[in-house]
């Protein structure tokens, strides 16, 4: 490859390395992708495990030439099964870094995992009309190879060790763009409002005491891992410490994110937890259009707040209990209310 073929191939590098958010890191490699190798269609493909079964949510980056916005294009609400991917499912098993699939009608799509500690957390997925020549493979492979390197230095940095969730520091850092409205390139606000949840697991301090902290760390990643499977691949799930969670749902009315959230409920008390057995959640959730963010946390915290001391096990709205005269404003004067 000659040097002038070379400099388009290393700007895009520069560009990719230059960001510190995932959304940004991923619209840059799909912009190499399609102006250096004029591909089709790129997907993100994120998994998560729910009952011991590894399920794929598609988000597509990239058609037509076209990028196109997460939140608009996100996969199956649950995603598919793994098994639906059979070159794929064979290529995580083998420990490979990518595999392909030739159609009938020529059609060519290519996967490349995403591992982060030797573990499956997403994949590329690019499609064209026809076959790669070799030198097309591998410069793919190194784009690839730098995103999957770059991607585990922000992930080092952004995640909770255990779950995996982003940590509390991501959390400061990306809440004005995620939930008051600025959107990454490529993405357009949408029409809905955002809305802030926080999470407690009820009673965990018992589930410590009683099974030990083994079994309650147990505990803190499966409650991870159906957050996961219960929001979108464009919301965002925090870990803030201890058995306490955040979560930004985007672009949703207020039926519909009242609905997620007791979704997400139901599914924690209808999980058996082993050797536990039962667990439940209590939630606290608000709308992120008004007020600063120390303020919208602490709506949602003080909505949660007001399930733990009336029964636990349920999905509270914090404008709601306003409204209602339940929540008054002397009753939020609390000591749980973390401000930051």
């Amino acid at each position: 490859m000659t040097a002038k073929n070379q400099t388009p191939i290393l700007q895009h590098l520069v560009d990719i390395t230059g960001h510190r958010d995932h959304s940004r890191l991923e619209l840059s490699v799909v912009s190499a992708l399609r102006q250096l190798m004029d591909i089709r269609r790129v997907r993100k493909l994120e998994f998560s495990t729910h009952n011991g079964a590894t399920s794929v949510r598609p988000m597509l980056l990239l058609d037509e030439g076209q990028v196109l916005a997460e939140s608009e294009h996100a996969g199956p609400e649950h995603g598919e099964p793994l098994s639906a991917y059979p070159e794929l499912l064979d290529c995580i098993e083998e420990n490979t870094n990518s595999t392909q699939r030739i159609d009938a009608d020529g059609t060519v799509t290519l996967w490349l995992p995403v591992r982060l500690d030797q573990k499956v957390v997403s994949c590329i997925e690019i499609t064209n009309d026809k076959a790669y020549s070799a030198q097309t493979i591998e410069v793919i492979h190194g784009i690839i190879e730098v995103y999957r390197n770059y991607q585990s230095l922000l992930d080092y940095s952004e995640r909770d060790a255990l779950t995996g969730l982003f940590n509390r520091k991501t959390f400061d850092e990306q809440f004005a763009r995620y939930a008051r409205g600025s959107t990454p390139p490529g993405e357009r606000r949408g029409a809905d409002t955002q809305w802030l949840a926080v999470v407690d697991i009820d009673h965990f301090k018992q589930v410590n005491d009683r099974f030990g902290h083994v079994y309650g760390d147990e505990v803190l990643i499966l409650v991870a891992n159906l957050l996961r499977s219960s929001f979108r691949a464009n919301d965002r799930i925090f870990r803030f410490g201890g058995e306490e969670f955040v979560v930004l749902l985007r672009s949703a009315d207020l039926d519909s994110a009242r609905s997620i959230f007791e979704r997400f409920r139901q599914n924690i008390e209808e999980y058996d937890f082993p050797q536990v057995g039962r667990v439940t959640v209590s939630v606290g959730f608000t709308g992120t259009s008004q007020g600063a963010p120390v303020e919208i946390l602490g709506h949602a915290d003080q909505a949660l707040y007001y399930a733990k001391q009336h029964g636990r096990n349920q999905v509270c709205f914090y404008e709601e209990l306003m409204s209602s005269g339940a929540l008054q404003v002397a009753d939020v004067a609390h000591n749980d209310v973390e401000l930051f």
